[in-house]
C-alpha cells in the first residue's frame, strides 16, 4: 500500500483538495446507487449491490496503480458467471440477460485510468499496433451501427476492453517478480477452476443444474453426474476450457509458474480441461507448447521435452482411471480421426455454407452481427449468427476484407515487435516466447472460434502484455548498460 504522501504525489491526486473531490464523487455515486436501488425490484437491486462490491476494489487499485489489479480482474472473469448462477438460483428465476454478466468487462474497463495517466509513455511500435487494431474496430463499428443496432456497442466493448491490456502493460511499472507473480496467480486460479469443475462433474451443484435446465445450450450435456460437459465457474465449456488450457501451457513449461501445488496442480488442471471436452483448448495448448519450445535455446529444449513427456505419461496413466473415462477417451480419439467426428464435419459444412456469403459481402456485416451481442436486438434470443464455429470467417464476416486485413496486420506487427532484437536477451526469452506462442495459438484456434473477444481476448492480451513488459525492460536495460537488463530480470538462463 502507498503512504498518504505517495498518494498526494500520484498524478490523479496531487493535493488534498483532489483527494477530497474523489471521496465526494465516490459518496455521490454511492448515494445515487442507494436511491436507485430503493426504487427498483429486489432482483435488480441485488445485482447492482453485487456489481458495486466487485467494481470498487478494481477502481481503488486502478487509482493506486496497484500491480494486483490484473490478477483481481482475472479472478472476476473466472468466478463471476458462477456468482450470477447462484444469485439466479437463490432468486428462483433465470435471467437470460443479467447485469452481472457485465461485471468482468466493467472491472476490466478501469484499466483506462492508469493508461490515460501514462499514455505518453507508450513506445512507437506499440502505438502502431494499437492504430491498426483501432482502425479495424472503427471500420467494424461504422458498418455495424448501420445494420446491427445496440449489439454493435456490446461487441465493440468485448473487443476493445480486453485490448486495454496492451497499453496498460506498455506503461505499467512491472518488474520481473511482478510478471512471475501474475503467472503464478493465473495458475492458482486455474487450479481452483479445475477443482470446482471436477466437483461439478461428479456432483452437479443445484445452482448449476438450475442454470442448465433453463439456458438454451444443448451442447453442455445433461445436469447429472458424469453426464455434464463441465463449464466449472465459467459461463460455458468453451471459456472454461480456454481458461485452463491457457494456464496449463506456462504451468507445464516453467517450474516457477506452476502455482502452489506444483505437478499436482498441473494434473488437476489437465483433468479439468479434459472433462470440458473442448478440443480447441487442446489445440491452443499444443501450439503454445510447440512454439515456446521452438523459440527456446538448445539446452532448454531438452528440459522442456522431458517435462512434456512426464505430463503426457501421467495423463496416459490417469485418464483410463477417471469416472466416465470412456467418453473422454472417445473424445480424444476424434483428435486423431477428426474426419469421422460429427462436430468437426458440422463445422466444415458451416464453413462451406457461410464462406460464399462472406465473399458476396466483402464490406462485412459489422460489429454486433455475430455472437452474444445478437441477443440485444432479438428479444434476448441469439440471432442468426449467435453461435459461430469458425473464427476466421467470424473475423472477416465482421470486419470485411479491409477490416480483417487491418486486424491481422496489427497482430503481425505485435509478433514482429516481440521477436526483434532477441540477441543477448537471457531472462527475457521465456516471457517473449510465451507471448509469441499465445498469438500464434490464437490464430490456430480460429478454425474453431474467435478468440479475440471477452475472456479469450483478455487471456490473450494478458500473455502478450507480459511479453511487452519484458521486451521494454530489456530494451531500456541495454540502453543503460550491458548488464542492467540482466540485473532487472534475474531468472535462470533460457
Amino acid at each position: 500500500m502507498r503512504t498518504i504522501k505517495e498518494l498526494y504525489s500520484y498524478p490523479f491526486m496531487n493535493n488534498a483538495a483532489v483527494v477530497g473531490l474523489w471521496i465526494c464523487a465516490a459518496l455521490l455515486v454511492s448515494i445515487i446507487i442507494g436511491f436507485s436501488s430503493a426504487s427498483l425490484s429486489h432482483a435488480i437491486s441485488t445485482e447492482i449491490a453485487i456489481l458495486s462490491v466487485i467494481l470498487f476494489p478494481a477502481f481503488v487499485m486502478a487509482l493506486l496503480e496497484s500491480r494486483k489489479i490484473v490478477p483481481y480482474i482475472l479472478l472476476v472473469w473466472a468466478v463471476c458467471p458462477e456468482i450470477r448462477r447462484i444469485e439466479d438460483w437463490l432468486e428462483g428465476s433465470y435471467h437470460s440477460v443479467s447485469m452481472l454478466s457485465l461485471a468482468p468487462l466493467l472491472t476490466s474497463a478501469v484499466l483506462i485510468i492508469p493508461v490515460l495517466a501514462n499514455v505518453h509513455k507508450i513506445d512507437s511500435p506499440i502505438r502502431k499496433v494499437l492504430l491498426f487494431l483501432s482502425l479495424a474496430l472503427i471500420y467494424g463499428c461504422v458498418i455495424g451501427l448501420t445494420k446491427n443496432g445496440t449489439g454493435t456497442l456490446y461487441d465493440l466493448v468485448n473487443y476493445l476492453i480486453p485490448m486495454l491490456l496492451i497499453p496498460y502493460f506498455a506503461v505499467a511499472p512491472f518488474e520481473k517478480k511482478d510478471l512471475d507473480r501474475l503467472l503464478i496467480t493465473f495458475s492458482n486460479i486455474a487450479i481452483l477452476v479445475a477443482v470446482y469443475g471436477i466437483i461439478q462433474y461428479m456432483t452437479v451443484p443445484p445452482w448449476d443444474a438450475f442454470w442448465m435446465n433453463h439456458v438454451e445450450m444443448s451442447s453442455i450435456g445433461r445436469p447429472y453426474p458424469l453426464e455434464i460437459r463441465v463449464f466449472s465457474t465459467l459461463n460455458s465449456p468453451g471459456p472454461a476450457g480456454m481458461f485452463m488450457g491457457t494456464a496449463l501451457a506456462p504451468m507445464i513449461l516453467e517450474k516457477r509458474w506452476r502455482g502452489a501445488l506444483g505437478w499436482i496442480g498441473i494434473l488437476l488442471v489437465a483433468v479439468g480441461l479434459l472433462i470440458t471436452l473442448v478440443r480447441s483448448a487442446w489445440l491452443l495448448l499444443f501450439v503454445d507448447i510447440a512454439v515456446y519450445t521452438m523459440l527456446s535455446s538448445g539446452t532448454h529444449k531438452w528440459k522442456l521435452l522431458t517435462q512434456i513427456g512426464v505430463a503426457v505419461t501421467a495423463m496416459y496413466w490417469i485418464i483410463p482411471k477417471l469416472p466416465g473415462a470412456q467418453v473422454l477417451i472417445a473424445r480424444l480419439e476424434t483428435m486423431t480421426a477428426i474426419q469421422d467426428d460429427h462436430s468437426y464435419n458440422e463445422r466444415l459444412d458451416f464453413f462451406h455454407t457461410v464462406f460464399p456469403m462472406m465473399l458476396s459481402q466483402p464490406q462485412g456485416l459489422g460489429l454486433g452481427s455475430i455472437g452474444v451481442g445478437t441477443k440485444l436486438d432479438n428479444g434476448g434470443a441469439l440471432g442468426e449468427f449467435g453461435i459461430f464455429d469458425n473464427g476466421f470467417v467470424a473475423v472477416f464476416l465482421t470486419f470485411g476484407i479491409i477490416g480483417g486485413f487491418l486486424f491481422f496486420r496489427g497482430l503481425t506487427l505485435m509478433v514482429k515487435y516481440l521477436i526483434t532484437r532477441s540477441e543477448g536477451m537471457a531472462g527475457f526469452l521465456s516471457y517473449r516466447s510465451m507471448a509469441v506462442a499465445s498469438i500464434i495459438g490464437s490464430i490456430a484456434s480460429l478454425m474453431f472460434e474467435n478468440g479475440y473477444t471477452g475472456l479469450r481476448g483478455f487471456l490473450l492480451w494478458k500473455m502478450v502484455g507480459i511479453g511487452i513488459v519484458a521486451h521494454k525492460a530489456i530494451t531500456q536495460g541495454r540502453r543503460r548498460s550491458p548488464d542492467a537488463a540482466a540485473d532487472q530480470l534475474k531468472v535462470s538462463p533460457d
